[in-house]
């Protein structure tokens, strides 16, 4: 069996919820109860899920507004809703689909037909997880790549990355080595430059000494020197 997923059970009646519950959690799955869609909605901004089976006919806000809100809701449209209601009639079957909803089950459900709609709910999320997943790890290296360009590097995001072991992973750890690759590199420069500057102050300082040393004071001053020199010998004589 597939590891259990996270589904959130959306009935007024405690009823169809308690029977719900039973259903899906035989199938090792953990299960969360909202009473209507205010509730419903409370509970998916608070915890994630995998999966939402939705009642139409609630009070306070009915199973038609939730799921709009629901497919509205950048952070909440990839959660497969499946509508299961005693609703039976096609113009609400149409309207459910055209809002969003995977699958619409009829009351009481068939809990075969509903272990099967689950699974294959779960397996369509799993993947879906995993694509929004492999797009933000893309976005990791294109955005490090970015940074490389700009002369900022972070590998700390693309390590995360070189740890899968597909094609994305195998990129990243190319990545990686041509990053440290520049890095070094641009290290040596730094240090040549470094160095290329205190050669350069050094030759600046020579020749400024040099200038001063044959200008005709100099000359002058170092005659004199000469000069004291020779007659401090000839008194210590």
């Amino acid at each position: 069996m597939n590891e259990g997923g996270r589904v959130l059970v959306v009935d007024d009646e405690r009823m169809n919820r308690m029977l719900l519950r039973r259903a899906v959690e035989l199938e090792g799955h953990v299960v969360r109860e909202a009473e209507d869609g205010r509730q419903a909605l409370d509970r998916l901004g608070a915890e994630p899920f995998d999966v939402v089976l939705l009642d139409l006919v609630m009070p306070e806000m009915d199973g038609y507004t939730t799921l709009e809100a629901i497919k509205k809701d950048p952070g909440l449209r990839h959660i497969p809703v499946i509508v299961i209601s005693g609703v039976e009639d096609i113009a609400s079957i149409v309207r459910c689909i055209e809002i969003g909803t995977i699958d619409y089950l009829p009351k009481p459900f068939q809990p075969a037909i509903l272990r099967a709609r689950l699974e294959a709910s779960l397996a369509a999320k799993r993947l879906r997880d995993l694509e929004i997943e492999y797009l933000e790890q893309v976005s990791k290296v294109t955005g490090a790549a970015a940074a490389l360009e700009a002369g900022e590097v972070d590998l700390g995001p693309v390590s995360e990355v070189a740890l899968r072991t597909d094609d994305l992973g195998l990129l990243a750890r190319r990545f990686e080595s041509m990053a440290r690759e520049v890095r070094a590199r641009e290290d040596r420069l730094r240090e040549e430059v470094r160095e290329l500057r205190i050669e350069i102050d050094h030759t600046r300082q020579a020749r400024q000494v040099a200038e001063i040393t044959e200008t005709d004071f100099f000359r002058d001053l170092r005659v004199r020197a000469g000069d004291l020199r020779k007659i401090i010998r000839d008194d210590e004589a």
